[in-house]
Order: C-alpha cells, then structure tokens, then sequence
C-alpha cells in the first residue's frame, strides 16, 4: 500500500508514450508508408504505386506528416525533370526493429483468413 504522498500505478492506465506512438502510427498509411520505405528510398510516384488504395492526396498529406514527425526525409532533385524523393531519417529507422516485429507478428496472427472473418462478423452484428 502506498504511503501519504506516494503515486500509485494503475496496471489498467494506458502509458501515454504508447498512446502517442499509435495515435501517430496507428493512422491509416503512416505505418505501412514507414515499413516500404523500410526498403530503401523512393520517389513519390513508386510510393504511390507500391501502396495499392492511397490516394495522391492522402499520399502527399501522410507523407508531409513524416517529414513533420522528422521521420521521413524529402529532397528534390532537379530536372528536368524535377524529382522528389523520400528516405527515413535515422529517427525512423530507429523504428526499423518495431516494425519488423509487427511484421512478424501480423504473419503469424493476422492470417487474411482471420481478417477476413473478422470483416463478416462486424458485418454480421452491423
């Protein structure tokens, strides 16, 4: 038992670090944008065409946020014609290893099987 003064720990009470990290990762594309540049620089068309479903919009808007975040950096190249281009800062690759474990982890526990199961039951209760 805590004495006057101390601070208790709730087992129940989400860290706040991790709630930062996965309202930043957790919005749709960040992650998966962070895991294609996992494999080297790319420009933003073969982002684009790497990524099936993101918009143009959505690309260059996500793509803004990781430069913002300081995990992904730009760089133009000029032409003709004029190239851009984006890489993972070292702050990003510092993600590298979390990534892979969720890779990992979704292989083993996200089969498409049990998404999809997952889909018709939401289905089903909707």
């Amino acid at each position: 038992m805590a004495s006057a003064g101390e601070m208790t720990h709730d087992a129940h009470t989400c860290d706040e670090s991790l709630a930062r990290a996965f309202q930043f990762l957790g919005k749709r594309w960040n992650g998966v944008l962070l895991g294609t540049l996992m494999n080297g620089a790319a420009g933003f068309a073969e982002l684009r065409r790497s990524i099936p479903g993101i918009s143009d919009s959505v690309l260059s808007d996500r793509l803004s946020e990781l430069a913002g975040a300081g995990l992904v950096q730009r760089t133009v190249r000029e032409g003709p014609p004029v190239t851009v281009g984006y890489r993972l800062t070292p702050a990003g690759e510092a993600l590298l290893p979390a990534l892979e474990e969720l890779m990992a982890w979704a292989r083993r526990h996200l089969t498409e099987e049990r998404c999809r199961e997952a889909r018709q039951d939401r289905r089903r209760k909707a």
